[in-house]
């Protein structure tokens, strides 16, 4: 009688616990995160399948008067934003917090970092280098890029979709965006984050680690 009722309890507790072992396979298996949104305009071609929007070249200069394009970011992940050196509101702030995103992927060999000036008339090479130290960016992986100045503009407008322009209303005079922007190794926004906000930053952090896995799960 009592191994009867024992059995009874087995099975009452198989049929209870059934679904909650499928849920912790499930929660350890490869869906158990969230692909990230793809920004930007799309298109849908005849056979159905979609284009999606991309970052267009450039063809930039870094702090050490190195030629940037696309070409240096093949295959990596990387955070782009807009600053210039001289401004005394949001660029300081804005970069201190990449800082915190940078010494998260420090020894990652797939995540890079590139902030292109708004102001390249003044942001000279040894501005540049400057603006780096003061926050302490490592320089093999984070590129502080100049060029001319509508390419950087139409580089932010139509490449980024963030605005940036010369505004004397603007602090400091220019106007440009405190976001930072997520791309993937096929040059598509895959993140916009507000820089001044720490939990976007987590939140950066956190998508950075889920596109790595993506492309881990990809090979």
């Amino acid at each position: 009688m009592r191994t009867k009722s024992l059995g009874k309890i087995a099975i009452v507790l198989g049929i209870i616990l059934m679904p909650v072992f499928f849920l912790i396979i499930f929660k350890q298996g490869k869906n158990n995160y969230k692909h990230l949104e793809i920004f930007g305009p799309k298109e849908i071609g005849v056979s159905g399948d979609t284009t999606y929007f991309t970052v267009p070249d450039f063809h930039l200069v870094n702090q050490n008067g190195e030629t940037i394009t696309q070409k240096n970011l093949d295959g990596k992940i990387y955070v782009a934003n807009f600053f210039f050196a001289s401004c005394p509101g949001i660029c300081p702030k804005m970069t201190d917090e990449l800082k915190r995103v940078q010494d998260e992927f420090i020894n990652d060999t797939d995540v890079l970092f590139i902030s292109h000036t708004v102001d390249p008339e003044h942001d000279s090479l040894p501005a540049l280098i400057a603006f780096a130290k003061n926050h302490g960016a490592d320089l093999s992986k984070w590129f502080f890029v100049t060029g001319n100045r509508d390419s950087i503009y139409d580089l932010a407008i139509k490449g980024y979709l963030v605005p940036a322009a010369e505004d004397a209303r603007a602090e400091g005079g220019y106007l440009h965006s405190q976001d930072l922007l997520l791309i993937d190794k096929e040059k598509r926004i895959r993140g916009i984050y507000d820089s001044l906000e720490p939990e976007e930053i987590n939140r950066l952090k956190d998508e950075i680690k889920v596109l790595l896995y993506e492309y881990k799960e990809e090979k």
